[in-house]
C-alpha cells in the first residue's frame, strides 16, 4: 500500500509537489526518507514522468528534497528546524536555557498528550503499543542506548498522534536538541538512583492514559513526568555546583598550597 495517491484532476507539477509536501508536514515522510523511483512514483500518483521531474526540481530548488547521483531523491533535514545552529550551540552553556526548555516541554507536552488521547486513530494506538513494548524490553535489559532512543521516539509519536502540524514540528525541534545531546538531563537522570525506574513508570502512565483515551489523565501524567524531570535536573545542577565550589576550596586550602604560600 502506497502513501501516495492518484491526482484526480489537474495533473500539474504544483499538485504533485503539494501532495509530497503535505506528507512531509504531517510527518508521514521524514528527514532522510527516500522517494520511490521516478517510474514507480509517477505511476502511483497517476502523472507523467516529465510532470513528476518538474515537481522534484521545484522542491529541490526550495531545499525540500535532494538528489544523490545514482542514489535517488531524499527528504532533506528540514523537519523540526526551529533552532538555528548558532543558537543550538549556545543553549547547553546557559543554565536558564535548560530550565526554560523543560518548562516549555512541560506545558506543551500536556497539550500534545491530551490531543493524542482524544484524536488517536487505531493505527496511532497500534504504533504506541509497539513503542511501549520496545521501551519495556530495553528497560528490562538495562539497554541504556535503546531506552534513550525509545524515549525520544515515544515523545515524538505522541506529538504525531496529536494531529496538529504546528505542535508536531515545534516538539520535533525540541526532541532534535535532545537527540543531538544539546541537553544532557536525560542521561544524568538515568544515572541517578531510582531515576531510570521513575522515568519508565512515568512513561507507562502517559501511555496507559492515552491508550485508555482519557485526555485529562494523559495531560496530568505528562505534566507530572516533565515536572519530575525539571525538579530533578535542578537538583543535579545544585549538586554539581556544590561539587565545583568544594573542589575549589579543597584546591585552595590543601597543605601543599598553604606551605607554598607561607614560604614566600
Amino acid at each position: 500500500m502506497s502513501v501516495f495517491q492518484h491526482i484526480p484532476q489537474e495533473k500539474s507539477s504544483a499538485e504533485v509537489a503539494h501532495q509530497i509536501e503535505a506528507l512531509i508536514l504531517e510527518g508521514v515522510l521524514r528527514s532522510g526518507d527516500r522517494l520511490p523511483p521516478e517510474r514507480v512514483l509517477a505511476g502511483e500518483m497517476g502523472v507523467s514522468r516529465p510532470v513528476l521531474r518538474e515537481a522534484i526540481d521545484s522542491m529541490e530548488k526550495r531545499g525540500i528534497v535532494m538528489r544523490r547521483q545514482g542514489g535517488g531523491t531524499f527528504i532533506r533535514d528540514i523537519i523540526g528546524q526551529v533552532f538555528t545552529e548558532p543558537i543550538s550551540a549556545l543553549l547547553p552553556h546557559h543554565r536558564k536555557a535548560t530550565v526554560d526548555y523543560l518548562e516549555y516541554r512541560r506545558e506543551i507536552e500536556c497539550v500534545a498528550a491530551k490531543y493524542a488521547a482524544t484524536r488517536a486513530t487505531d493505527c496511532d494506538l497500534e504504533m504506541l503499543r509497539a513503542c511501549v513494548e520496545r521501551m519495556k524490553q530495553a528497560h528490562a535489559e538495562s539497554n541504556f542506548q535503546e531506552e534513550a532512543e525509545a524515549d525520544v521516539d515515544f515523545h515524538t509519536l505522541i506529538g504525531e498522534m496529536a494531529h496538529n502540524l504546528v505542535l508536531l514540528h515545534t516538539l520535533r525541534s525540541c526532541y532534535k536538541l535532545l537527540s543531538e545531546g544539546v541537553f544532557q538531563n536525560r542521561s544524568r537522570l538515568y544515572e541517578k538512583p531510582g531515576g531510570r525506574q521513575a522515568l519508565f513508570d512515568q512513561h507507562m502512565a502517559i501511555a496507559d492514559a492515552i491508550l485508555a483515551q482519557d485526555p485529562e489523565r494523559a495531560a496530568e501524567a505528562s505534566r507530572a513526568h516533565m515536572q519530575y524531570v525539571l525538579e530533578k535536573s535542578l537538583e543535579l545542577d545544585g549538586e554539581a555546583e556544590r561539587e565545583r565550589i568544594s573542589g575549589l576550596r579543597f584546591m585552595q586550602r590543601r597543605p601543599s598550597n598553604s606551605q607554598a604560600t607561607s614560604s614566600e
